[in-house]
Formats: C-alpha cells, structure tokens, sequence
C-alpha cells in the first residue's frame, strides 16, 4: 500500500529539485485514481501552507487523439498557481526552461471566470460563467522519465503542470456562441518556423466550453472537491500534441479566429 503522505512529499521535493522519481504505479500497482486525488489533495494544501496562492485549474489530457500516444484515456486536472501563471499584454513571451523536468509546449484555450459554474449546467449556463476567453501556452513536465505513467501516476504529479502564459483576453460577450465558435477554432503550431501540428477547438472533448463543463461534473464527482471560484483561470486543454521544448527554440501559433490572439514564445538560451 502506497503510503500517501510520503510520496505526497517526494513530488513536493522532485518540483523544487528537478528531479525524476519512479512510477508509484510501478512500485505499487494497486496505486489508483483516489489515492492519486488524495496525493494531489495533500500537495495542495502542503502548498497553500507554504504561501503559494491558487490562481485557478489546469484541465489535462482533454484531447483524445493524444490519448494512445501517452497511454492514459481519461481527463486530469490540478491547480495553476498566481507564481506559475502570467497574464500577457502583448502576443510575446520569452522563458526560460529552468525548474522544469523534460518541459513540453502545449496551446489551449483558457477561461477567466466571473461566476463559479455548477454541476448540471448546460453549455450555454456554463458560458455564462465566463468573463473572457484567451489563447495561452501552457509548459507541462512530469518527473516520470520519458514520458511514459498511467493516469494515476500524472495525475499525482499535479497534473502535469509547469507553468501558464495567457494572452491577450477577449471578453466573451464577443463570442455570439461561445461553444459553437470555439469548437470550430483553427490552430497551427509552428516550431522554427516550421508547422509541426495542428488541431481544432473539437479535439478537446468536443470543444473547450465542453471541456469546461464536464471538468465541473467531474470535480463535483470527487471527493476532495476544491473550490472553483470567480477569477478563477481555468485552461481547458491541448489542441495539438505537446512538443518537447528545449533552449533556444521558438514557438508560434497561427489561428483561424481574428478575435484571439496568435502566440509566439522563445525558449531562453541554456
């Protein structure tokens, strides 16, 4: 049996230090989903302890076409953090990738929420839930060598996330049929200039208005249900595959809605 506490404290370190750890799944295959919720529980409230303030939720693995490439088959979530999240003004970033352990680049789509949705909601309620709606990169890592865990294992590993960049915010009042539009959303990543991948706002289980809702159903579902909460951020997901990331690379995003914002983000020189 996994003891919880302890490896709730070994991904706390690993974060810190940058270090790999083996797979608890490997090391106890009975390590499930619950015991994972409560890991991922004890390292939130470890890390509200220390000072670290909420900023909203990340969704993961919301993209299904990515599913067999990783081996895990449902949605994850954690917490985004205000020292991990930076609201842009501009349509550049330029990072540096130390702190992070085997970094990947993923654009998304993200939500500012002006009311807290609830379990239920349809589509249209849940829209009503947001302010704005952006375009963001966000850089997930796992201190899992190789990218290769089982969806208890990621979900421990606070879902994956490393950090949040959110452009420019649109309000939502500009979006006629917010989960119709952002479905059909167009999106190109390009890499040194050269398009890698491409996806649209469907893959994300259905679309991130979607997205969004189900994530509330399933969070009400847990146990350790956190609070969702206006001026909450909530990024909804990968529409491409998450490309490996390195320094001195240069991403770029083209989209086929005006209303967003594209995305570019240099990677800083080692």
């Amino acid at each position: 049996m996994t003891d919880l506490d302890a490896l709730a404290g070994q991904l706390l370190r690993a974060a810190e230090v940058t270090t790999l750890l083996p797979l608890p799944s490997d090391a106890d295959p009975t390590f499930d989903l619950a015991q994972a919720f409560a890991v991922a529980d004890r390292m939130r409230a470890a890390r509200i302890a220390r000072g670290d303030v909420p900023a909203g939720y990340k969704i993961g693995f919301t993209n299904r076409r990515i599913w067999p490439l990783y081996g895990v088959h449902a949605p994850i979530w954690g917490t985004v953090w205000q020292h991990t999240t930076q609201l842009l003004d501009c349509a550049f970033v330029r990072v540096g990738l130390a702190g992070l352990s085997q970094p990947r680049l993923e654009p998304e789509i993200v939500f500012g929420l002006k009311a807290a949705p609830r379990a239920g909601m349809d589509n249209a309620a849940i829209a009503g839930c947001i302010e704005w709606v952006a375009h963001g990169f966000e850089i997930v890592h796992t201190h899992f060598s190789g990218w290769r865990f089982k969806l208890a294992d990621c979900f421990a590993d606070d879902a994956l996330h490393g950090r949040l960049y959110v452009g420019p915010r649109v309000p939502i009042s500009r979006f006629a049929d917010p989960a119709a539009e952002l479905r059909a959303l167009q999106v190109e990543l390009l890499r040194d200039g050269e398009m890698v991948d491409r996806g649209e706002g469907s893959i994300v289980l259905d679309g991130p208005v979607d997205a969004l809702r189900q994530w509330v159903e399933a969070m009400h579902a847990q146990p350790q249900r956190w609070p969702i909460c206006a001026g909450d951020i909530v990024t909804t997901g990968t529409i491409t595959d998450a490309w490996p990331m390195a320094p001195g690379m240069r991403f770029e995003t083209r989209l086929s809605d005006p209303r967003l914002s594209v995305l570019t983000l240099e990677c800083a020189p080692s």
